[in-house]
């Protein structure tokens, strides 16, 4: 229908009824033809072939029409696991190949003492008693000979014979200091290839160890050297500021002195502890890469980098865990056997038998709890840093893809390998 202003429904004069006209009649069926199927009624099922028509649901229950997903009340969620195409790290022995995290760092180190402990704390046990050994035959020799000389002199030289035996035997403790940084070098290099065997799931005899460590024991024990020296050279420089003020005289002069010592000693701390942290994977470099000793200084320099102070975390909290487990193991024994040698001398004599047996037998068993506790913590220590070098290499250079196709080929029986802990860029330090 229009208007007399031309207006006229939508639609019209296109083929489609006006408003008000009657629609045309169904086409009729033809012959053979199936009928359309009448809508499904809501709540019941929709025959099977039939789609269902939109905003019907499926009745709860009832199976969904091929073809058609289920409503979501009906589906199921997906099973529990992995995502797909996903699979964990291999693990084949200490820790799995990748990244470690702080606490896998940690852990990780006492597990190594822990998996090995017939190897790991027994020799580091077994350098203990020979470090005792060592500076009872040596000092304890020396100084037993140097003052059975003090009873036998004049009288007018007795002071000066005193003197000399009180230097003598301050300088034969040079030669157990020499040997325990010999000793604690060797164990720390022992350690780290420990630590590398674990992880790829090898344990290792202290013969197989000794056996790694051909060609690699002077630059060690060059870089043990090299760090008591510098130890002396802070000690000697603070200690001779100190001297410089007390030559000077004076009260200005003794208190510029005693300042400037202070100063300089917190400043050599701070110094040191950072060279310490820098240079904390020397070790590391030098017995898995085996590098030369300069190639590895500058590797460690390069793989702390960017890691400092994680790597100082791991360091000091190792460090401070074995230093307080030491005086929680040790201060109990001596407060019981001051004690004890109170109780059994009222009067205060020291010197009769059972005082001197008992403070003896305590000192004896503080040393052996000190001897163990410091067994535990040379295998901790090196193994710590072991584990961080493992990681720093792990980040930046993907050392987890060789050291698992490593793991791979030996399982499956290939013979020959190569060393994956090897440098790739052969015995000089990685280019910048």
């Amino acid at each position: 229908m229009t208007d007399a202003d031309g207006w006229a429904t939508p639609g019209a004069g296109q083929g489609e009824p006006r408003w008000g006209e009657r629609l045309p009649p169904a086409p009729e069926q033809q012959p053979g033809q199936q009928p359309p199927a009448p809508p499904t009624p809501y709540g019941q099922p929709t025959p099977y072939g039939q789609p269902t028509p939109y905003g019907q649901p499926t009745p709860y229950g009832q199976p969904t029409p091929y073809g058609q997903p289920a409503p979501w009340s009906q589906q199921q969620p997906p099973a529990p696991g992995p995502p797909p195409g996903w699979t964990p790290p291999p693990r084949p022995g200490l820790l799995a190949l990748r990244p470690f995290t702080f606490g896998e760092l940690l852990t990780g180190s006492f597990q190594v003492f822990r998996r090995n402990p017939r190897t790991t704390f027994g020799t580091a046990l077994l350098a203990q008693v020979v470090l005792l050994v060592v500076t009872l035959g040596v000092t304890g020799g020396t100084a037993a000979a140097a003052f059975s000389r003090v009873d036998s002199a004049l009288p007018q030289d007795r002071d000066a014979v005193a003197a000399g035996a009180v230097a003598v035997t301050l300088l034969s403790t040079i030669v157990p200091l020499l040997l325990s940084v010999v000793v604690s070098a060797l164990l720390q290099g022992l350690f780290v290839l420990e630590t590398s065997r674990q992880l790829l799931g090898q344990r290792l005899r202290l013969g197989g160890l000794w056996a790694l460590t051909a060609g690699r024991r002077g630059a060690l024990l060059g870089w043990s050297a090299l760090l008591t020296l510098a130890y002396l050279v802070a000690v000697a420089v603070v200690a001779g500021v100190v001297a410089l003020g007390f030559v000077v005289g004076g009260g200005t002069g003794i208190a510029i002195g005693i300042v400037s010592g202070l100063l300089a000693g917190l400043g050599a701390l701070a110094v040191g502890v950072w060279l310490s942290v820098q240079l904390s994977l020397v070790p590391s470099a030098l017995m898995l890469e085996r590098l030369t000793l300069g190639a590895a200084v500058s590797r460690s320099w390069r793989l702390v980098r960017g890691s400092f102070w994680r790597t100082f975390g791991v360091v000091v909290l190792v460090l401070v865990m074995i230093q307080v487990a030491a005086q929680v193991a040790s201060t109990p024994i001596s407060l019981l056997a001051g004690l004890l040698a109170g109780a059994l001398a009222p009067t205060g004599d020291l010197t009769s038998p059972t005082v001197l047996v008992v403070t003896g037998a305590g000192y004896l068993l503080t040393f052996v709890v000190a001897a163990v506790v410091a067994s535990i913590g040379s295998v901790v220590q090196a193994a710590s840093t072991a584990l961080v070098y493992v990681d720093r290499r792990i980040r930046t250079e993907g050392l987890d893809l060789e050291l698992v196709r490593h793991v791979e080929l030996r399982d499956a029986g290939q013979a020959d390998l190569p060393d994956p802990w090897r440098s790739p860029w052969g015995d000089a330090a990685p280019p910048r």
